[in-house]
């Protein structure tokens, strides 16, 4: 079943198999802009230089593949960003969040990741959420440690892993 809820401020919707990139310009659009360099610093090689709507279709259909992944969208129905989960197995799901970044330091991914937590908690099997934040990236690993998730044992990276076992 695909996921969505509704924040205070966000509505998040999963993108799912039925979906049609045809009918779906706008996203290909809002992709490259909601990419920028400073959002996708910490993030692996295949989210860099997202430049056309070409290049976006081919980061979508990538991450369609190997996650779930769900849109989030202001009250103005602005697309502003995605968080993905990539399922391991019915346990267990690796989960990233971006948004762009006029919409940071509001509050936004909290919200975000607070909801995401609440609705699967109801509709998914998981017994746990990981999160993988690179060290330099401080206000991520804040959050996550802010809504319980807890610091795992480092192994030699600049990745810190962090776990939520959903109750």
């Amino acid at each position: 079943m695909a996921i969505s809820f509704e924040s205070q401020r966000l509505t998040v919707v999963e993108i799912t198999e039925g979906f049609d990139l045809s009918k779906h310009s706008y996203l290909l659009e809002r992709i490259p802009q909601i990419l920028t360099p400073a959002v996708v610093e910490n993030l692996p090689p295949y989210f860099h230089e997202i430049g056309s709507s070409e290049q976006a279709r081919i980061w979508l259909e990538r991450m369609l593949l190997e996650s779930r992944l769900l849109q989030v969208i202001v009250e103005d129905n602005e697309l502003i960003g995605f968080l993905f989960a990539f399922v391991e197995n019915d346990e267990c799901a690796h989960i990233g969040y971006l948004l762009a970044e006029e919409y940071w330091g509001r509050g936004l991914a909290s919200e975000l990741l607070q909801g995401f937590i609440h609705e699967v908690e109801k509709s998914e099997s998981w017994l746990r959420l990981i999160g993988g934040v690179d060290e330099s990236n401080i206000a991520s690993a804040k959050l996550l440690k802010k809504l319980g998730f807890i610091e795992q044992p480092a192994k030699d990276s600049s990745v810190v892993f962090y776990e939520y076992t959903i109750p």
